[in-house]
């Protein structure tokens, strides 16, 4: 399977004494070949030879180890020399390929050993992946084969594979920690703990915005829709069939073989994005366990004082000559500290998601919406502006030009609270301006009572021509 498409010694390489030269000149050679701007994957030999050149001088190398085959050779003592042994070496391992076209040799990587430099270069450049992005091309995919099955059906298979990838990382990012969990759990060194977490975990295993897995701009937000679409998508047989059809045609593919390679991907996205919740949790176990033993060492670091240890070495010494009826027992650590009373500290505690629960609204008593609507119609009742005034003045005056207070007739509260407005008109404000241009109030000296509930003094309201 492997070996049938790499060169038998391709590894070599990598495996000997020279391996971090023969790294870092492969990094360079595929910033080379990689390159987005290349059109020709045959390059001059030349430009590859000072490729590895200018790797050999930013390396700095100073001592190379024997080989194997380099029995009586004498080691590199230049750069040149430097640059033709690892030149020679890598076409006799088969990374490169020479061509000769006319007077010129160029170099080119056949397509294995081009997929495995990929490959290797995207290990040694381990980038922080994002959540968001990985659930938004599954589906921006997915949408695009249940939209368009017939023109672009062959996106499902991008979704699967892109959903592939994702349960990888997810995996690869567990046993990182893990791993890490095990190396800082066997470091006594607090500087080397700290320093291992911030490179390793922070700036390799930890995601770009794991952070959002915690807050309402959740990434996963879109999981439920990506399933619900899938689970539609199964039971769905016009769509199935055009799916079907239509990667029999771009994979050049049996009817059969294409209807199980479209349900296969559906299923895999389906397992993936129902098991995603038990990964994370994993996942923050493992990050819960590691930042708890990074916290601690943290905590305990600065904790230490000048002559500590031999103060300790002390007071152990002492209590080694004391008889043992003497020492006191402890039964209590509330008074007696180990190294000093805050010693003693509780773990923290792990905050606890808060399980879904059923939202059920709940119905208000109909007595209570009742009593609710009874109110607010009392409160519009009493409340008295401007334009309720005017109202109540005007079907007084009946058309009239004037009218005297006593022939005013109140009938009701709301009548009267209009009636005690009607005879403030002029402090009303800047609210009751229309109204004082319309009308004129003109009082009189005696007293007068109206309709048989209010005495005031007599007026009489003109109507302003």
């Amino acid at each position: 399977m492997l070996f049938n498409k790499l060169p038998d010694d391709i590894f070599l390489p990598l495996s000997g004494q020279n391996r971090q030269v023969y790294q870092s000149v492969l990094l360079e050679l595929a910033d080379l070949f990689f390159d987005e701007d290349l059109i020709d994957p045959f390059i001059p030999r030349d430009l590859v030879r000072s490729t590895i050149e200018s790797a050999v001088v930013k390396l700095g190398v100073r001592r190379w180890e024997a080989e194997e085959g380099d029995d009586g050779q004498e080691l590199p003592r230049s750069t040149a020399e430097y640059t033709n042994r690892i030149y020679r070496r890598l076409v006799q391992t088969g990374w490169l390929e020479e061509e000769q076209k006319v007077y010129r040799t160029y170099i080119l990587l056949s397509p294995s050993v081009s997929h495995l430099l990929r490959s290797l270069v995207s290990i040694a450049r381990l980038e922080k992946r994002s959540y968001g992005g990985a659930v938004l091309n599954v589906l921006s995919s997915l949408e695009s084969a249940v939209n368009d099955p017939v023109g672009r059906g062959i996106t499902l298979a991008e979704a699967a594979q892109t959903a592939a990838d994702f349960s990888a990382h997810l995996t690869d990012m567990m046993l990182g920690l893990r791993e890490l969990k095990i190396n800082l759990t066997a470091s006594n060194n607090p500087q080397e703990i700290v320093r291992g977490f911030f490179d390793r975990f922070v700036e390799q295993i930890l995601v770009s915005d794991y952070k959002t897995l915690k807050t309402r701009n959740n990434p996963f937000r879109f999981r439920r829709q990506i399933l619900a679409m899938l689970r539609d998508l199964q039971f769905d047989p016009l769509r199935l069939q055009q799916l079907a059809e239509h990667y029999q045609q771009q994979l050049d593919l049996s009817y059969d073989v294409a209807e199980a390679q479209v349900h296969q991907h559906i299923n895999r996205i389906i397992r993936i994005f129902d098991s995603v919740d038990q990964r994370l949790a994993s996942i923050d176990d493992f990050r819960y366990q590691l930042e708890k033993r990074v916290a601690d060492t943290v905590r305990y670091m600065d904790k230490t004082t000048p002559g500590m240890a031999a103060r300790l070495s002390r007071v152990i010494s002492g209590l080694a000559k004391v008889e043992e009826h003497c020492i006191p027992a402890l039964d209590t650590l509330d008074e007696v500290g180990f190294i000093s009373a805050s010693s003693v500290r509780s773990p923290i505690r792990r905050r606890v998601e808060a399980k879904p629960r059923v939202i059920v609204q709940q119905e208000i008593d109909p007595k209570a919406l009742e009593l609710r609507q009874l109110f607010k119609e009392w409160k519009e009742r009493r409340e008295v502006n401007v334009d309720r005034i005017e109202t109540y003045l005007e079907s007084q005056l009946a058309g009239r030009e004037h009218m005297r207070a006593t022939d005013f007739r109140i009938g009701c509260i709301e009548d009267y609270i209009c009636f005690s407005y009607v005879r403030h008109m002029n402090s009303l404000g800047k609210k009751a301006r229309g109204m004082r241009n319309r009308y004129r109030i003109q009082f009189e000296d005696n007293y007068v009572n109206v309709s048989d509930m209010v005495e005031c003094r007599g007026f009489t309201i003109h109507r302003n021509n």
